[in-house]
């Protein structure tokens, strides 16, 4: 079985298309969890309805301490061997989720699947295409501009004990817990990447991901987690990736040594000893 988590908080604009998405991927070994922080608007009216009708639905509605701690709580209800998230903005293409679970019939316990991901703008105009091909941690540190990372979780899914290996999401991260999970993910599971596109992410204004964006801050969080994990690199690979982002610099500062202060050619000469 594959669980799907959706954390929603007043999402009454999404809700319904969210839970129609997992409908119309016509998957009989689908649950669908949704983790309600306490809406105030027409929210759990509207997963009311749909979970009396349709038995895979299961919710709860309760506070929490954001995104990052109701997606832990959708994982402890999760009763299927595979995990998904669906955002509630965000929707599947066609017969994703029945893919999904023929392919992880031939992978070893634990992995990590990723596919393609369509950014899309509120009127549907693609913005972005999001094809994270190598998932190595090492090939994931490269800054973003040269190896993009699983952008959204509509397109990645991992067997539920990875959980056991790594931990959960971090409850006092509310942007980058999906980045940060990944990398912790990837040191120790299986990885499978499939060259097809299973999910469609709704860049939307006013959005918490968007006004992260527009204020310049998720490149900002990005950088800080890669510079974390590194540490878990061997060091050749650390030095690999040093001389791989930073060779045009080296290559001047040897040639015009004269241009610099001695303290900094001394740094140089450290960090390639």
């Amino acid at each position: 079985m594959i669980s799907i988590i959706t954390p929603v908080y007043n999402g009454e604009r999404f809700i319904e298309s969210c839970i129609k998405a997992v409908i119309d991927q016509n998957c009989p070994d689908v649950e669908h969890i949704i983790v309600d922080g306490g809406s105030s608007d027409r929210t759990v009216e509207i997963i009311q309805e749909y979970a009396q009708k349709y038995p895979h639905i299961r919710w709860i509605s309760e506070k929490d301490r954001g995104q990052s701690d109701a997606m832990n709580k959708g994982i402890n209800l999760a009763m299927g061997e595979i995990v998904g998230f669906l955002n509630v903005d965000d929707f599947y293409e066609p017969n994703v989720l029945n893919r999904v679970l023929e392919i992880f019939k031939t992978l070893p316990e634990p992995s990590f699947l990723a596919g393609n991901c369509k950014v899309i703008g509120e009127s549907g105009e693609l913005i972005e295409f999001n094809q994270p091909a190598k998932l190595s941690l090492y090939d994931l540190l490269i800054y973003p501009d040269r190896n993009p990372y699983p952008y959204n979780p509509a397109a990645y899914f991992y067997h539920a004990s990875l959980h056991q290996r790594v931990g959960y999401y971090n409850v006092d991260d509310h942007y980058s817990m999906d980045l940060d999970f990944i990398l912790r993910a990837v040191r120790v599971a299986n990885l499978c990447y499939v060259d097809e596109t299973w999910g469609n992410h709704r860049r939307l204004e006013g959005t918490k991901t968007f006004e992260d964006l527009k204020a310049g801050k998720t490149n900002q969080r990005i950088i800080k987690l890669y510079r974390y994990y590194r540490r878990y690199l061997p060091l050749s690979a650390q030095l690999k990736l040093f001389l791989q982002e930073n060779w045009i610099r080296i290559v001047y500062v040897l040639k015009y040594p004269h241009k610099f202060p001695q303290v900094m050619q001394r740094k140089l000469a450290d960090m390639l000893d």
